[in-house]
């Protein structure tokens, strides 16, 4: 994003709309940048892309903001490259809940990809994934994987429908690690897809522990179907952008909320 530097002042309807200018032209923007550019403090910019996330205009993410991702809609599982080093740290968290000799379940998503390149290739591991880029990633470190069948889903290359629901009833894993497209108090975990969440819902039965993997890009949204609800969740593992009051009432309502810091 480029800057000029502030030489007059900006009135906040002409900061939003500027903010959503360089959103179309750039597809991201940078807190700090906007700072400069307006000549206002972090504080101030926190305030403006707030008010535009609460009008649907875009979306926060640690340090910035991208444009807004409909409800019904997700990116290509290729191109979830936000946020990738608080996905990282979540990743490395998680594996403080894999045992030698354990069988898992990983979801689909861009987080649960980073834990499968991740296990240690001499534990002894079994790993069930819906989920056709772990479990090739998996297959290539020599690490046990169970593909479930179904139908393949493009936008997540995860694999979805009756088939798939049947197989996770047949199974009993020591853990699941989830993921979701959106937290909130209110709505629980939601993703895009009914099929997936219909997935993901099946999951949840089949483990022993349940622990999702959640970057502070996801809290405080909802998407149109409810996979979880926040009583489903045994741990949460986030990264240290997530708002701290959030991650209180999460604890307040039972759940286990771990930070995973850069």
């Amino acid at each position: 994003m480029t800057t000029t530097g502030a030489t007059r002042t900006w009135f906040p309807d002409e900061r939003h709309a500027e903010v959503l200018r360089l959103l179309d032209a750039e597809h991201r923007v940078e807190s700090a940048q906007l700072a400069s550019l307006f000549g206002v403090s972090a504080e101030c910019v926190r305030k403006d892309l707030a008010q535009l996330e609460a009008r649907g205009l875009l979306r926060r993410v640690h340090g910035g903001a991208v444009p807004a991702i409909s409800s019904r809609t997700e990116p290509d599982v290729a191109d979830r490259i936000e946020n990738a080093e608080a996905k990282d740290a979540i990743a490395r968290h998680a594996l403080r809940y894999v045992s030698e000799g354990a069988t898992l379940l990983l979801d689909a998503g861009s987080t649960t990809q980073r834990l499968a390149e991740m296990l240690s290739t001499a534990a002894e591991l079994v790993v069930y994934t819906n989920a056709v880029p772990v479990a090739t990633t998996l297959l290539r470190r020599g690490i046990t994987a169970v593909l479930l069948g179904g139908r393949i889903r493009e936008a997540t290359m995860a694999a979805v429908g009756a088939l798939t629901t049947e197989a996770l009833a047949a199974i009993n894993v020591d853990v699941a690690f989830l993921g979701t497209n959106a937290l909130s108090l209110d709505r629980g975990l939601t993703t895009p897809d009914p099929e997936e969440a219909a997935v993901k819902r099946h999951m949840l039965a089949a483990a022993g522990q349940r622990v999702f993997l959640v970057d502070s890009s996801k809290f405080g949204r909802h998407s149109q179907a409810r996979h979880a609800e926040l009583s489903d969740v045994d741990v949460l593992i986030t990264d240290d952008g997530a708002d701290p009051g959030l991650r209180g009432q999460l604890r307040a309502a039972g759940i286990t909320v771990e930070v995973a810091h850069r």
